[in-house]
């Protein structure tokens, strides 16, 4: 067979053309559908805090503990816990929210290797593509917080930091637990990003290092003590151009 013979004829490419066109549009269709659907799910939850963690940790580490121990208590003190709705930090987030106060939140993820939604969860939503979940994460929560994770986690927190920093999300707390899994790339955004003017030092303050639970709690608290935690009107615009 010459390579000629695998080139489409030209009289195929206009239907070729076509039918890929089409189903472009089909899925966009489907893409905006998820964003409306879980916009609308999610319009009651009240205030939210996102955790954000690593599938792969076992129940009985300490990283999963902690992250359970978190989570009852922002849900006991009144906040709705939204976290990816898998296995590992993702299930100790679900389940300390599950066992407290307010709504456990799951933003589930379809992926080759399936991850199955944890049991605790008041709401669970399944989306098929990361970039909407995302999206959700951020528009819902009055604070990030992240525990030890990998490529997803990291992923995550830098989109929440990128928006914060550039504006287009709200200034929110967004706090990393566990000083010591942490510091070493927070000491880098100093050594290099700032050092290099690739951030500006006032970046670095977006960033809180907390260990405590009860002080991540009082850390939210604090931040919103003189405004409320509604979104303010310019907030608003924001939150509508993510």
């Amino acid at each position: 067979m010459s390579v000629s013979d695998k080139v489409p004829q030209a009289s195929d490419r206009p239907d070729r053309m076509q039918r890929f066109r089409s189903r472009e549009a089909w899925h966009v269709m489907k893409i905006m559908a998820e964003f409306v659907e879980s916009t609308e799910e999610l319009s009651d939850i009240g205030p939210a805090v996102s955790i954000f963690g690593s599938a792969r940790t076992a129940r009985d580490h300490d990283y999963y503990k902690l992250t359970e121990e978190i989570a009852r208590r922002l849900s006991d003190a009144g906040f709705s816990v939204i976290s990816g709705g898998g296995p590992g930090i993702m299930e100790a987030a679900s389940k300390g929210a599950f066992f407290g106060k307010s709504p456990s939140v799951g933003l589930n993820i379809q992926l080759p290797h399936e991850q199955k939604p944890n049991a605790y969860q008041d709401l669970s939503l399944t989306f098929n593509h990361f970039f909407s979940r995302k999206v959700m994460f951020v528009k819902h929560a009055v604070a990030y917080v992240v525990m030890p994770g990998g490529f997803g986690t990291l992923d995550e927190m830098f989109e929440a930091l990128t928006l914060v920093q550039t504006g287009k999300s709200r200034k929110i707390p967004i706090i990393l637990v566990c000083r010591a899994f942490w510091q070493g790339l927070v000491d880098w955004f100093a050594d290099r990003l700032v050092a290099e003017g690739m951030i500006a030092a006032d970046d670095l303050h977006l960033i809180q290092l907390i260990d405590s639970p009860a002080e991540i709690v009082e850390a939210i608290f604090l931040h919103y003590e003189k405004r409320g935690f509604a979104p303010l009107p310019e907030e608003r615009e924001q939150l509508l151009n993510l």
